[in-house]
């Protein structure tokens, strides 16, 4: 497998998806970091569980539930919308160490488990929202450098100075893409700093969560733009869609949510 290249940051990283073998067992980066993306997450977390509204034991509980909810929507979610090719390769649904979760899938199958667990456990959902809504941006930082080493989730042909270069096995030549991987990791992880310093200084309930449904939905919306392999809904980009909605939506939501803290304030 041929390097991935950045020409203009003269970098060039030889990188295989398989990490290393146990047997004849294959261990992929893409398990690798996302699993590495969690556990950091929930160390963090851990970390700042003071002068929270939820009780850690309650966030753990729920994580148990949520993780694997979660992937398999998220998996659920990306076979639904990629129909036509597993349809044929019933096989192939399983086997998500190749990649294909779509974080969408993930998160409303994140929010679905919420608001079971809450209504359950009696929890008031919003401040479970705001206490997860960083670390959730977080891991989606850390593993969007997973469909990097599995060289997908990139975007259209450019010749911008951030151009990545993937080889293409037809023309036997690298093609220049936009490394949308990149682009989505760094504005998560500024999501992830801006909700972090946002829990600190909450005004009202569900502030974190709203904000980042807001601003991953914005830029979610633009970077899907750039992709090459969005999921489709007729001539539709789902996640562009779902992007648009979900940022104005969620954005009217917080401005009447302010708006009535400040007249609770006064």
């Amino acid at each position: 497998m041929k390097p991935i290249i950045f020409p203009n940051l003269n970098l060039s990283f030889d990188i295989s998806p398989v990490a290393f073998s146990i047997g004849n067992k294959d261990i992929y980066w893409y398990g690798i970091i996302i699993t590495f993306g969690i556990v950091l997450a929930l160390f963090l977390a851990w970390k700042n569980r003071k002068n929270q509204k939820i009780k850690w034991d309650e966030v753990t509980d729920f994580v148990l539930f949520a993780i694997p909810i979660g992937i398999i929507c998220a998996r659920l979610y990306y076979v639904i919308f990629k129909w036509e090719y597993y349809s044929k390769n019933l096989a192939e649904i399983f086997k998500i160490w190749n990649g294909g979760l779509a974080i969408y899938g993930g998160v409303i199958g994140g929010i679905l488990t919420a608001i079971v667990f809450c209504k359950i456990k009696k929890i008031n959902f919003l401040e479970l929202c705001d206490y997860c809504a960083p670390y959730l941006a977080l891991c989606q930082s850390i593993g969007r450098w997973g469909n990097f080493v599995n060289r997908e989730a990139y975007g259209q042909i450019t010749e911008s100075f951030l151009k990545m270069g993937i080889f293409d096995s037809v023309t036997k030549e690298y093609i220049f893409v936009q490394p949308t991987f990149l682009y989505e990791s760094i504005c998560t992880f500024i999501i992830f700093l801006i909700l972090m310093k946002t829990n600190k200084n909450k005004k009202f309930s569900g502030q974190s969560f709203y904000l980042y449904m807001i601003l991953y939905g914005i830029a979610r919306a633009f970077i899907e733009g750039l992709r090459s392999d969005s999921l489709y809904l007729g001539n539709i980009r789902v996640s562009q869609l779902l992007s648009l909605l979900f940022s104005t939506i969620f954005a009217i939501i917080y401005f009447f949510a302010t708006k009535k803290s400040k007249k609770t304030v006064e």
